[in-house]
C-alpha cells in the first residue's frame, strides 16, 4: 500500500451508500490523506423539487468549507455551475473550482499530491493543482446516463484520458474503448466487502423486522432503481408465482407502476449498507435483472459480488462482466428464463445464504482491488521522468 500520500478524489457525493469509490478511498486513506471532492453533477438541472434541494443542500456544504467526514478523509462540496456542454460554464467552473481546491490544499497541507478521478467533469482542474499524479478511474460509460449531456461527457472524458498519466477501468467493455486514448490503460474488475456480507450466512446476524415476516420464498433485489432495472421480469415471476414474495430494496428513480399493485411485490425503500446481510439473509434467491444497452454492458455491477459474498444464489442478466462470474451464476436474458432458473434453483434444494459459496469470493477483495492499484502508482513517473510506466500484469479480472 502506497503511504503518506495526499490525494485528491474526484467523485459522487460522499455520504450515500459505499459504492466503488467509497471503498477505494476508505482503504487508501488507512495509511494516506484523502481530499474527497463531492460531484460536480453529470446532467444540466430541472425545474423540480429534486434538483431546488439538492442545490441548496450543495450551497449549505460550500459553505462549511473543508470538513473532516472519516479518518484521514475531508470533504469538499464545490461550487459550480452544473451546464458542462456551456462553454462559459466551464470557464467559470475552472476558476471557482481551481481557486476553492487550492485553499482546501492549503489548509490541509497538502504537498505532491496525486489526482485521482472518477468523474470526467472534473478536466479543467485536474492537473493544474501541482500534482505529481492525474488518475482517471472509469466505472461506467457516463456519457450513456438519462439526461447526460453526451456529447459534452465525450469531449471531457477524451480530454482527462489524454492528459492522465494512468486510465483504470472497471469492465473489459470500457478497456475497450478507453485504451485507443491512453494506451497506459489497465483493467481491475470491482471488489466486495467480504467480511461485511459474509455475516448474513451467521447464524447469530438477524433478520429485519420490516420483512421477517414474508412468506418464502423470497426473490431478492437491492440497489438504485432505476430505468436500467428490468421490471417487467419483476412483474412476468410475480404474477406467474402468486405465492412467492419479491423484495426490492432501494431507491425509486423510475416508474413501477406496472409493479407496484402487485401483493407479492414489495418496495421498502432504500436500507442502510450497514443492514443488508441481514436483509440477504432473508433472500431465498438475489436476482439481478438489467436490461441491456450501453450503459449496462460498459457496468461491472457491484451487487453481484456482495449477493454472492452473502452466499446467495443469483440469477442475473448475462453482462460481460457478470459473465465472469459464471459458474456461481445462473443466467437469464427474459423474464420467463428468469423465471425457470429460480425454479431450478428451488426444485435443487439451493436457497438462502451458503458459507460455500461466499469463500469463493475470498480473492475478490477490495483489499486486494486497491494493493494492485497502489501498485501501479508506485510504478507512475516522477515529475519531470519519461519513463513510460510498466503496467504489465495489472489486469485484474
Amino acid at each position: 500500500m502506497i503511504e503518506g500520500r495526499d490525494i485528491i478524489l474526484f467523485a459522487n457525493d460522499w455520504g450515500g451508500d459505499p459504492l466503488s469509490k467509497q471503498q477505494i478511498a476508505s482503504r487508501l486513506a488507512r495509511k494516506n490523506r484523502v481530499l474527497w471532492v463531492n460531484s460536480m453533477g453529470n446532467r444540466n438541472p430541472t425545474v423540480s423539487t429534486h434538483d431546488l434541494r439538492r442545490v441548496l443542500k450543495k450551497l449549505w456544504q460550500f459553505s462549511r468549507g473543508c470538513q473532516p467526514v472519516a479518518d484521514n478523509i475531508f470533504r469538499f462540496c464545490p461550487l459550480v455551475l452544473p451546464f458542462h456542454g456551456n462553454r462559459a460554464a466551464r470557464w467559470i467552473n475552472r476558476r471557482l473550482l481551481g481557486w476553492g481546491l487550492r485553499a482546501a490544499c492549503r489548509k490541509l497541507g497538502f504537498r505532491d499530491m496525486i489526482t485521482l478521478t472518477f468523474v470526467p467533469n472534473s478536466v479543467d482542474v485536474a492537473g493544474s493543482l501541482g500534482e505529481q499524479h492525474v488518475i482517471y478511474y472509469c466505472v461506467d460509460e457516463y456519457s450513456q446516463f438519462t439526461g447526460a449531456n453526451r456529447t459534452a461527457i465525450i469531449d471531457m472524458e477524451r480530454r482527462l484520458m489524454e492528459k492522465a498519466g494512468l486510465v483504470v477501468v472497471s469492465a473489459s467493455r470500457l478497456y475497450e474503448t478507453k485504451h485507443t486514448i491512453n494506451a497506459n490503460t489497465v483493467l481491475i474488475t470491482h471488489g466486495v466487502d467480504v467480511d461485511h456480507f459474509r455475516t448474513a450466512c451467521m447464524q447469530e446476524t438477524p433478520v429485519p423486522e420490516d420483512v421477517a415476516m414474508l412468506p418464502g420464498p423470497v426473490i431478492g433485489f437491492y440497489g438504485l432503481i432505476e430505468d436500467w432495472v428490468n421490471l417487467e421480469a419483476i412483474r412476468y415471476m410475480a404474477t406467474e408465482r402468486p405465492g412467492w414474495s419479491f423484495l426490492m430494496l432501494g431507491q425509486v428513480k423510475t416508474d413501477i407502476s406496472a409493479v407496484r399493485k402487485l401483493p407479492n411485490v414489495h418496495f421498502p425503500g432504500r436500507r442502510a449498507y450497514e443492514s443488508l446481510p441481514g436483509y440477504c439473509k432473508k433472500f431465498d434467491i438475489a436476482v439481478l435483472p438489467f436490461v441491456v444497452n450501453e450503459l449496462t454492458l460498459a457496468s461491472n455491477p457491484l451487487k453481484v459480488r456482495e449477493y454472492l459474498a452473502a452466499g446467495l444464489p443469483v440469477v442475473a442478466t448475462p453482462l460481460p462482466e457478470v459473465q465472469k462470474l459464471g459458474e456461481f451464476i445462473r443466467m437469464a436474458t427474459t423474464p420467463e428464463e428468469f423465471l425457470q432458473q429460480c425454479d431450478a434453483l428451488l426444485e435443487a434444494g439451493r436457497r438462502g445464504p451458503d458459507l460455500t459459496v461466499s469463500r469463493q469470493m475470498d480473492a475478490e477483495s477490495w483489499d486486494r482491488k486497491v494493493e494492485v492499484l497502489s501498485e501501479l502508482i508506485t510504478r507512475l513517473p516522477g515529475r519531470g521522468e519519461t519513463r513510460v510506466p510498466n503496467v504489465a500484469g495489472a489486469q485484474v479480472a
